[in-house]
């Protein structure tokens, strides 16, 4: 039986490296075959995955020797983590690695959504020049929220302040006076003067229960008709049906999502058909660049770990 379980992709070079010292069963179709996995789970010391396999409940009991949960990527909702913690078990996320990738998938988004024009191929290739209606605006000189202020929204800050735009952040965890804020290039505010005021809110918060819905049809009336969203952070984040309601009445520009409530998203979801919505499906933080650092970060503490607990 294996030493290492990986469920989801990993790059090969990082896999490799596993397998130099440790018997690895790799195969990312696993994460939808769970009586598979548990099986495979009986003697395994370590699991790597990323966010889509539940680390939780029936897969730890089936993992009575488990000692590490590596994670390829910074989120841990789909992680027991008190489980984990009180069964010994380490937890290892690649902090840090696929920041570039997120701070550029929101600029790239703020970008095709203030400018408006990237729906429109069909129009065009079926000979409609719809100029006049599809002027949109540039990036300079715009306002961006940024609704947290952790390293992702720092990376963000400073490519968007590079493009001459004005960054208001609001982190409840960071007081006024803290120095990253000025160090990035961005003010602080509260969050419903940046809803207010932004052009364009980008959401980098973890799921937690006060950040459940904190998107949602207040807040949303909060902000400007011709501002735009952008959620790379979490599902559920943003309510999606009120979302859903404000693009298609209007009161709301645009918005690109890369994070669903359940992934992947169900047929008839109320985000299908709706205007001005660019959906991607969790890849924000996945570039050939990031997974390749992603996967030796992790690859290297899991390994680390298993070298501990062996001594």
């Amino acid at each position: 039986m294996p030493d290492i379980v990986v469920t989801e992709f990993m790059d090969e070079a990082a896999l490799a490296a596993l397998r130099d010292r440790h018997e690895v069963h790799y195969d990312p179709a696993l994460v939808d075959q769970p009586d598979t996995l548990n099986a495979l789970l009986k003697d395994a010391r370590a699991l790597i995955v990323r966010n889509r396999t539940q680390v939780r409940g029936a897969l730890l009991a089936a993992a009575p020797r488990l000692e590490v949960v590596g994670r390829l990527g910074v989120g841990l909702d789909n992680i027991d983590v008190e489980a984990c913690r009180a069964r010994g078990i380490a937890v290892r996320p690649a902090t840090g690695a696929n920041d570039l990738a997120v701070a550029e998938y929101v600029i790239c988004g703020v970008m095709m959504l203030l400018r408006g024009a990237y729906h429109a191929s069909a129009e065009v290739a079926g000979g409609a020049w719809p100029r006049t209606r599809l002027m949109g605006r540039e990036t300079s000189g715009r306002i961006l929220g940024l609704v947290g202020f952790g390293a992702i929204a720092r990376e963000t800050a400073r490519r968007a302040v590079a493009l001459g735009m004005e960054v208001i952040a609001h982190d409840p965890f960071l007081d006024a006076g803290n120095s990253a804020f000025a160090a990035n290039g961005a003010r602080p505010a509260s969050l419903d003067a940046l809803l207010r005021n932004a052009d364009a809110v980008s959401l980098h918060v973890p799921l937690t229960a006060e950040t459940r819905g904190l998107i949602g049809a207040d807040a949303l009336a909060c902000m400007r008709p011709d501002a735009v969203l952008i959620n790379a952070a979490r599902g559920g984040v943003v309510d999606e049906a009120a979302l859903a309601e404000a693009l298609k009445a209007g009161r709301l520009a645009g918005a690109m999502l890369d994070v669903f409530e359940t992934e992947p998203l169900p047929g008839g979801s109320p985000l299908e058909g709706v205007p001005n919505l660019i959906l991607t499906p969790h890849i924000a933080g996945v570039t050939v660049e990031s997974n390749v650092r992603v996967s030796e970060a992790v690859a290297i503490a899991v390994a680390q770990v298993l070298q501990e607990k062996a001594a």
